[in-house]
């Protein structure tokens, strides 16, 4: 058997550069992608797998409330805006959809925190790739 002439360091850089999960934010831009992070599981790609079984083990550490469950899963899973989301939720305000998915993400940011703080294969960053716009916002 050869040495793999994959830089697995170089890709977490890379990843923790442009998620930084220890916040809020950054979980929120990680659950954007949660669509292309599945596509690239469905091809094969070993680092998606890994990212996708972090995640759902994050969100089942931290604690949710089955209303930020279920308001995080109809924004990234189902693709809905906030509007759509409150009204599949018994006709909530898209303000009330908003402070469920940032609790939810702060509380998933927090067991990120927890695993980099512990060694636990993520670092704490400041970087986020973009502006932290969401486009589930309307």
């Amino acid at each position: 058997m050869g040495a793999s002439k994959r830089d697995t360091a170089k890709i977490e850089r890379q990843f923790d550069g442009a998620y930084a999960l220890s916040t809020a934010a950054g979980v929120k831009l990680l659950l954007a992608d949660y669509h292309a992070f599945q596509a690239r599981q469905f091809l094969g790609d070993y680092d998606a797998v890994v990212v996708l079984a972090d995640l759902a083990e994050a969100i089942r550490l931290a604690g949710l409330t089955e209303r930020q469950q279920q308001a995080l899963a109809l924004v990234y899973y189902e693709d809905l805006t906030q509007v759509e989301a409150g009204r599949r939720l018994g006709g909530l305000a898209k303000n009330t959809v908003s402070e469920l998915v940032d609790r939810a993400c702060e509380a998933i940011a927090d067991v990120y925190y927890y695993w980099a703080s512990h060694g636990e294969g993520y670092s704490v960053t400041s970087e986020i790739r973009s502006e932290g716009t969401d486009d589930n916002d309307e």
